[in-house]
C-alpha cells in the first residue's frame, strides 16, 4: 500500500509554532489578513473579533504570540484588509474594517477616516405618508393600511423605519410616530464583503483600491486617497464573498459569489456581470487560482470552473466547509487551496489532487496563509471554540502533485497498447456489417428463448413448491438449512422464520425424502410448534451415511401444512461426502 496523507496531528511538513486554545478569538476568514504595520520588515496578524456578536468587537493585532494592540468597534466586523493608500514614505499600509455601512480607516493603528455608504433611493409613496403623519392627518392605523399597501406593490424597498413600525403592536404605534415623525426618511445599505485592488500597478507595495460588496446588490470601487467612487457595478443577487485580481487602470476582475447561488465575473467597463457560473449547491467558500475559480459547495463538495463558467471537476469531501483560503508561495511557484472541514481537518488541494491532510483538536473557522513575522510559509487558523494555531511549513516539505487519497491506481490512466488490426479482424468486421439484420434476428431468438426457460423453470418451482421461501400469502416462510460433520454422522439443521408482520402459523410438520441405500435418519418426520412471527426456530436432526463408495446424494425438506399434500417450501440440500463408514 502507498503511503496516505499527513494525518498525524501536525503533519509531517508543519511545525507547530503556537497553539493557544483560550485566545478568546471568534472570527472568520474574510476578517483576517497579515500586514507590515511598522516597516520593520515583519509582518503582524491582523483580527476583527466578532466577540460575543453583540458586545466586545474588536480589532486586535498580534505579532509573534502576543497580543500587541486592540481597538474597540462600533458594530460587526463584516471584512477586514490592509492596502496601501498612497506612494509616501515611509510605505505603511492602512487597515480597512467594514462594519455595517461604514468602512472604518486605520493608520499606524489609530483612527483615521470613516466612509459611509451613499444612501439609498427612498420610495416617495413612503415620504408622503410619513408627511402626512407628521402633520396629523392620518391615523395610525391607517399610516399603518397605507405601508403595508406600499409593500405589496412599489418597486423601492420601505425604510428600515416603515418595516419597524410595521412590526410593533397596535398600542407601541402612537409612541413610535411621535419619536421619530421629524426626522427625515433615509434608506442605508450595510457592506457584506469586501477586497483590495491594485490601482495601477501589480507590483507588491502598490497603490490599492478598495472593493465593496454591499446588501443592495452594489459593488463600489473606491479612490484609495479620497475615498470617492470610481466604480459602481451591479449584480442580480446580494455578494458573500468576493475574489479580486488585476489593476483598476489596466483590466481586472471580480469574481463574486451571491447569495442567489451562482457566481459572477465583472470586468472594467462593464457595469453588469460578463460570465456567470452555476454551482449544484450553494457556495460557501470561493479562491481563484490563475485562471480558474475553485468553489466550495454546501454539498460537501469542492468544484473547479474555468472563467468562463465551464465546470472542469468535482471531488467530494468528507465532512461540510467551514473556511477556505489560498495557500501561495510565489519563491517555489506553489499555489494550492486550504479547505477548512467541520469534522476538525483541514485538506490541501492543488485542482483536484489532495496532497495533505491536517488534523486540529477543534474545528477551524478561519485560515490565513502567507509571510507572519519573517517566515514566509506561516499558516494561521482560529478555532470554533476561540483557540489560535499557528503552523510553519518544513523548508524541506515537498508537495506531491499525485491525489493522495485513496482511488484507481496511476496504472489505470496508462494507455493500453492496442495490437494493430488483422485481416481476420477486418474480415469478421465486413461480415458482421453485411450480416446485421441477420444476426440481430438470431440473437434476439435466442434471447427470447432463454427468458422463455427461465420463467417455465419458475413456474415449475412455483407449483411445486422448490423455492426456499413460502409463496402462499396466508403462510409465508422462510428456510435455510445448515450441514455440520465430516462423516459418517451428520447434524442437519433448518432454520425456518415465519415472515408475518403479525399473524403466527402453526400445525406444520417437516418430512425428509432421501435415498435410504445411503442415508439412515433418526427423525424423518417432525412436528414444528407454533411459529411467532420474525423468530428464528432452528430444527436440528441427524444423519448417518451408510455407504463406504465414498458418494453423495440430496436429501429433500419439506414442509407440508397438516391435511394438505401440497408442500408450503421444499429445499434440496447437497449432502458431502462421508470421510468414514458408520459403525453398526
Amino acid at each position: 500500500m502507498s503511503p496516505g496523507p499527513d494525518t498525524s496531528p501536525d503533519g509531517s511538513k508543519w511545525l507547530d509554532a503556537h497553539y493557544d486554545p483560550v485566545a478568546g478569538l471568534y472570527t472568520f476568514s474574510s476578517c483576517l489578513d497579515l500586514a507590515e504595520l511598522h516597516g520593520d520588515g515583519e509582518r503582524a496578524l491582523l483580527v476583527g473579533d466578532l466577540g460575543t456578536g453583540s458586545a466586545n468587537m474588536k480589532l486586535k493585532v498580534y505579532r509573534g504570540t502576543a497580543l500587541v494592540s486592540e481597538s474597540s468597534l462600533l458594530d460587526l466586523p463584516t471584512g477586514l484588509v490592509s492596502f496601501l493608500m498612497d506612494v509616501h514614505e515611509p510605505r505603511v499600509p492602512a487597515v480597512a474594517v467594514a462594519s455595517g455601512p461604514f468602512i472604518y480607516v486605520y493608520k499606524n493603528l489609530r483612527p483615521y477616516f470613516k466612509f459611509t455608504l451613499p444612501g439609498l433611493e427612498v420610495n416617495a409613496l413612503e415620504q408622503d405618508v410619513w408627511q402626512q403623519a407628521r402633520e396629523g392627518q392620518i391615523h395610525h392605523q391607517t399610516l399603518k393600511e397605507m405601508l403595508d399597501g406600499i409593500r405589496e406593490r412599489g418597486d423601492v424597498p420601505l425604510s428600515v423605519r416603515s418595516l419597524r413600525f410595521l412590526a410593533l403592536e397596535q398600542q407601541d404605534m402612537e409612541e413610535f410616530i411621535t419619536l421619530h415623525k421629524q426626522q427625515p426618511i433615509r434608506r442605508q445599505t450595510v457592506i457584506t464583503c469586501i477586497g483590495t485592488l491594485k490601482k495601477s500597478t501589480a507590483d507588491e507595495d502598490g497603490v490599492s483600491c478598495l472593493v465593496i460588496g454591499t446588501e443592495s446588490n452594489d459593488v463600489y470601487i473606491l479612490d484609495p486617497e479620497a475615498f470617492t467612487i470610481l466604480s459602481k457595478m451591479s449584480l442580480p443577487g446580494t455578494p458573500t464573498m468576493m475574489d479580486v485580481t488585476g489593476q483598476f487602470d489596466v483590466e481586472f476582475r471580480i469574481t463574486v459569489a451571491c447569495r442567489n447561488g451562482n457566481i459572477y465575473i465583472l470586468r472594467r467597463d462593464s457595469p453588469k456581470p460578463k460570465y456567470c457560473i452555476e454551482t449544484s449547491s450553494h457556495p460557501v467558500g470561493l479562491v481563484r487560482m490563475g485562471k480558474n475559480v475553485v468553489v466550495g459547495c454546501a454539498e460537501e463538495s469542492l468544484q473547479g470552473f474555468t472563467q468562463k463558467g465551464k465546470k472542469l471537476w468535482k471531488v467530494s469531501l468528507p465532512a461540510p466547509i467551514t473556511t477556505m483560503a489560498i495557500m501561495d508561495l510565489p519563491t517555489r511557484g506553489f499555489q494550492a487551496v486550504l479547505v477548512g472541514l467541520a469534522n476538525c481537518e483541514v485538506h490541501l488541494y492543488r485542482d483536484k489532487n489532495l496532497l495533505s491532510v491536517i488534523k486540529t483538536p477543534d474545528v477551524v473557522t478561519s485560515i490565513c496563509f502567507g509571510r507572519y513575522g519573517r517566515e514566509d510559509g506561516t499558516l494561521i487558523m482560529t478555532t470554533k471554540g476561540g483557540g489560535l494555531m499557528v503552523k510553519i511549513l518544513k523548508r524541506t516539505a515537498v508537495f506531491d502533485d499525485r491525489d493522495s487519497a485513496a482511488g484507481p491506481p496511476l496504472a489505470q490512466s496508462i494507455r493500453l497498447n492496442v495490437p494493430k488490426k488483422t485481416k481476420l479482424y477486418v474480415d469478421q468486421t465486413m461480415r458482421e456489417r453485411e450480416n446485421a439484420a441477420v444476426m440481430h434476428r438470431a440473437f434476439q431468438m435466442d434471447l427470447s428463448r432463454m427468458r422463455l426457460a427461465a420463467a417455465k423453470a419458475y413456474v415449475k418451482a412455483l407449483e411445486s413448491s422448490l423455492t426456499p421461501m413460502s409463496a402462499s400469502p396466508t403462510e409465508p416462510l422462510k428456510m435455510n438449512a445448515v450441514v455440520q460433520g465430516l462423516g459418517p454422522s451428520f447434524k442437519l439443521t433448518l432454520n425456518i422464520q415465519n415472515t408475518a408482520a403479525c399473524r403466527p402459523i402453526m400445525n406444520l410438520a417437516i418430512s425428509f425424502l432421501y435415498d435410504e441405500k445411503l442415508y439412515r435418519m433418526r427423525n424423518p418426520y417432525m412436528k414444528i410448534p407454533l411459529l411467532v412471527p420474525g423468530l428464528i426456530y432452528p430444527v436440528e436432526t441427524f444423519v448417518e451415511c451408510t455407504s463406504d463408495k465414498g458418494i453423495s446424494d440430496i436429501i429433500k425438506v419439506f414442509v407440508l401444512h397438516e391435511g394438505k399434500s401440497a408442500p408450503l417450501l421444499t429445499a434440496h440440500i447437497n449432502m458431502p461426502v462421508s470421510e468414514g463408514l458408520a459403525l453398526n
